[in-house]
This record gives structure tokens, sequence and C-alpha cells, in this order.
């Protein structure tokens, strides 16, 4: 996904792949597009010297293999499969997900599976099974958000492809996915989703700054902090909505005088931001999501994310920056309790 843009939550093949809790057509379009999936990979290398492959994939291809390389001897991270092979695809996302709010509430609804836990997302590999599955939970109240995934991970039970519809990305964002998606498959908690994806976002944001430093891409390297700077200032925004929607929903209103307040706090966060970015152009993250609409499903989507990363960061300095000490210590407040785990890496982050 592009940097400028919110990233959903690329872990939705994980929970397809193991769903084996849920409804039995559920399973079936899940059985049969991890099928399709895998038994179209083919080695990197072998794309790669393919002269049928276009030019601006085999760059891309190239890149993803220092990537991956720079992964695992300057990160810590797995040297397993994943991300060794290519998949083509005739679609622009892999998977589509969905999100789902109560109308009056910013804790989205949780899918639970056996080995990954309860999750704050359901994953598709057709859009319109998803776009149906929406229909049903807006027909409930629920507040909706079906989200694109171009990327891919099965939490390494499989060993995860480059897929066709991450073409097109820099090597910066394809950096991101790949230490993103490795950390989960160095170090996940079953049912504890602001863990994971704050350690894999903290390792992603790290492992990038060190990419670019490691090739001395000084420009690079501001371009990339001047977005996190820009993602900070609208994460902030969206603090801001949440906290006042959470006021507004602990008040005894009626439903239509909710409704109408809610309204107005949505109006408001889109002002403010339009406010904000005003002058970043192409630049400015989340500009896509803001002119889709949003809802309480969204809110809650981009929350998961960003909660813990503060904690992580404390750790890794605690860890003297070496990931090899960081990944130790963090796999130690894995191990321990949720309690125990929020307060090491999550307890004073914020809501």
């Amino acid at each position: 996904m592009n940097l400028s843009s919110i990233r959903p939550v690329v872990r939705a093949a994980a929970v397809i792949l193991l769903g084996s809790s849920v409804s039995g057509c559920y399973e079936l379009q899940a059985a049969a597009g991890q099928a399709a999936l895998m038994w179209s990979r083919e080695p990197i290398g072998r794309v790669i010297s393919d002269p049928r492959t276009p030019g601006d994939v085999r760059r891309a291809l190239l890149s993803v293999t220092a990537i991956r390389e720079f992964a695992t001897r300057r990160l810590d991270l797995p040297d397993n499969g994943s991300y060794r092979s290519y998949a083509r695809l005739d679609r622009r996302f892999v998977v589509w997900n969905v999100v789902a709010a109560p109308e009056f509430s910013l804790s989205p609804k949780r899918w639970c599976y056996p080995f990954v836990g309860c999750l704050a997302y359901r994953g598709y590999f057709a859009e319109r099974e998803a776009v149906r599955y929406a229909a049903r939970l807006r027909a409930r109240g629920f507040d909706v958000s079906v989200q694109g995934v171009a990327a891919y991970s099965t939490l390494g039970h499989f060993d995860d492809p480059i897929l066709s519809s991450m073409m097109g990305w820099s090597d910066v964002e394809l950096a991101s996915i790949i230490f993103h998606e490795l950390t989960h498959q160095k170090i996940f908690v079953a049912d504890d989703t602001p863990f994971d994806e704050g350690l894999a976002t903290f390792v992603e944001r790290e492992g990038v700054r060190r990419w670019l430093t490691a090739q001395g891409r000084g420009a690079d390297l501001a371009r990339y902090a001047l977005t996190r700077r820009r993602y900070r200032a609208v994460t902030k925004l969206l603090g801001g909505t949440r906290a006042a929607l959470r006021r507004l929903y602990a008040r005894p209103l009626p439903p239509a005088a909710m409704r109408a307040a809610k309204r107005a706090e949505f109006a408001a966060l889109r002002a403010s931001y339009h406010a904000l970015a005003a002058g970043w152009g192409a630049d400015a993250p989340f500009s896509a999501w803001f002119g889709a609409g949003l809802n309480n499903a969204d809110l809650a989507s981009v929350a998961t994310y960003e909660r813990c990363v503060p904690g992580f960061a404390r750790q890794f300095a605690r860890a003297g920056r070496s990931f090899p000490r960081f990944f130790r210590n963090v796999g130690e407040i894995a191990a321990l309790r949720r309690g125990a785990r929020d307060e090491a890496v999550c307890g004073d982050a914020g809501p």
C-alpha cells in the first residue's frame, strides 16, 4: 500500500487460512483462494531471469531480493522462504477486509480463529463476498468499512509470496511491508492485536530508516521522515476525534440526536484534516481514505496500529538499539500475562 494512505490490515490471509471456527461457505472461499495463490508462486530468481518479465517488475523484484537479505542480516528477522517467491494475480487486491463497529461505539466487532485468537477484521479473497457480508452487517446497524489489501501474510505458516498487486510500489514501500510482516513471523501473540501491530509497526519504521541510511540515501530518508511527521499529525487529529466520540457515545442521548452529533463530529474531522493537509498535495497521508468517507470502523482500524508503538520505541532504546537484544526482551514480554504485557509496552500509550 502507498505510504501516503492508511495501510489496511495486511494479515487477512492468516485469518482466512486458519478460520475453521467460522461458517463453511467462508472456509470454502478461503481454502480456494489460498490454494490458488500458493500454486501461482514462482521463485523470484526465475522471474527476474525470464526475458518476458516487464522491466519494472524485474527492478522491483531485484529490490525485494536486497531488502529480504537486509531484513535477515541487519534486522534479525526470520531467514525463511517468505517473500522469496512471486505470484501474479488477476486483480488489484489479494484480499478484502471487512471491519465493523457498532453505530455508537469505537470498539470493533471481533472474529475469533484458531491459533491467532480474536481479530478486528474478516478477510475475503473475492470482493463481491466481502461487499455482501458488509451489507449484512450494515443491515444489523454496524458501521462498516471494506478495505482492499494489496499485501499478504500467513504469519509464517506458508512461504508468503510477493504479489503482482505490490508492483508499482517504491522500494521504501516494499521494505515497509516486508519488515512489518516478517516481524509478525518473529513474534506473534494470539488475541493481542495492539501488541502485535505496535511491534511490527515499530520494526517496520526503524527498519526502513536503517535500510535508507545503509544505502546513503539521505534525500529519501528526509522524505520518509517528513511522511512520518505528517502521519503523526493526522493520527493525533484522529485521536482527538476518537476521544470526542467516546465522550459523545457515553451520553444518554436519543438515537436521532446521537446520530446528528456523530455526523457533526465526523464533518469537523474532515474539515480539520483538509485544513491540516492543505499544501501537502499527493503526499498527504490518508487522503484517499478521507475522500471515501469515514465511520467508527475506520477510526477503530487506525487505533490498532499506533497504540503501542511508543512503548516499543522505549524498549528498543533500553536494548541499546540492538535488534537481537530487543527481540529477546520483547519475547520475554510477549510471554507475560496480558496485564503485565500492556504495562510493559502499552500501558501509558494512551487510548
